[in-house]
């Protein structure tokens, strides 16, 4: 049995996979929480760790708006910081077999993310850059998600057939802009599930049959 045929294939049908970066391929919450609560006290401010984390798993934008409001710079501080504990960032088990079953299977990959252009050194980092069709960033200036408009993009750029085509995240937004796409969706939250999803799944492995 060679290489190929011994390698897992998917599990299902879709063909083009649209994943999200952090929290889905890259276990990155617990690095970015750390980063967080020691820029909040660089700035004279202070919050425990856990409610960081469980903010940072819904964006952003949520966790500054819950520790840091009207406070100048300190998102620029934050993704500083937070960019020292990228310098060796870490795959979710299963990750990079799913990327490269979705390619074997005549398939493609491609990465839509909030951040800006640091995305492209994170997966380089990571060893999975030449997994992706294409990344889009937020340098790119779509809509923020849950607006559809950078998956729109996507499928529209590479004629994707909707019924093949699936997005896969760990946050409510994930799922609601797949579902404002017409696409299939996979939450992966572990434990939690979304019924608005089309499946939620624990491990990425999941992907895999």
């Amino acid at each position: 049995m060679n290489a190929i045929s011994a390698a897992r294939a998917l599990k299902y049908p879709w063909r083009y996979y649209i994943w999200d970066l952090g929290g889905t391929l890259l276990d990155n919450y617990e690095g970015s929480a750390c980063a967080f609560v020691q820029t909040l006290a660089e700035f004279g401010l202070r919050a425990r760790h856990d409610p960081v984390y469980d903010a940072l798993r819904i964006s952003t934008d949520q966790a500054i708006a819950d520790f840091a409001p009207a406070t100048p710079g300190f998102l620029e501080r934050y993704r500083a910081l937070e960019a020292h504990h990228l310098d060796d960032p870490l795959l979710f088990p299963g990750a990079d077999e799913v990327l490269t079953a979705v390619i074997a299977a005549g398939g493609a990959n491609f990465l839509v993310s909030h951040r800006d252009n640091q995305v492209l050194d994170i997966i380089n980092k990571a060893g999975i850059a030449d997994k992706f069709t294409e990344v889009v960033t937020k340098d790119n200036g779509f809509a923020r998600k849950p607006n559809p408009e950078s998956f729109n993009y996507l499928i529209e750029k590479y004629q994707l057939d909707r019924s093949e085509t699936v997005t896969v995240g760990d946050r409510p937004i994930d799922i609601e802009a797949g579902v404002a796409a017409g696409i299939a969706t996979v939450y992966f939250d572990p434990p939690r599930v979304l019924d608005l999803a089309t499946i939620s799944i624990v491990d990425i492995s999941e992907l895999l049959s």
